[in-house]
């Protein structure tokens, strides 16, 4: 039983040291190959142009004064539909006072306006 426990013992041990071959490798001379210079500059050279989209549309719209297809196209996720329900509130009750009151609007849950709070002004 013994000898047994030993050899199941050792055979993990020589498995284990096995699969963590490469993380135990001494690094590379400095040599990479090209596919991965690649693959790691694409995403850096992509993240400044994915920043800076927002800021080159400047696209804020007020919930106080945009009509109904200007808030249907400016915000994510809200269609024409809500959009007029959004501008029905607006002339229910007045003008909104903060964002976060656009939450009362029926069918504007907060996730949908926490989603587009970079989009919206008063």
């Amino acid at each position: 039983m013994k000898r047994g426990f030993k050899t199941l013992l050792t055979v993990a041990v020589l498995v284990c040291a096995a699969g963590s071959q490469g993380a135990f490798a001494a690094p590379s001379s400095g040599k990479t190959s090209p596919a991965t210079k690649e693959s790691v500059q694409t995403p850096q050279a992509k993240a400044p142009d994915v920043l800076n989209a927002p800021d080159s549309e400047g696209t804020r719209v007020s919930i106080n004064n945009a009509s109904a297809e200007e808030l249907a196209k400016g915000l994510n996720g809200v269609g024409l539909k809500k959009a007029q329900a959004i501008v029905s509130y607006r002339e229910e009750y007045g003008p909104f006072k903060t964002v976060d009151d656009l939450k009362q609007v029926p069918g504007m849950g907060n996730s949908l306006v926490e989603r587009n709070l970079s989009h919206l002004k008063l």
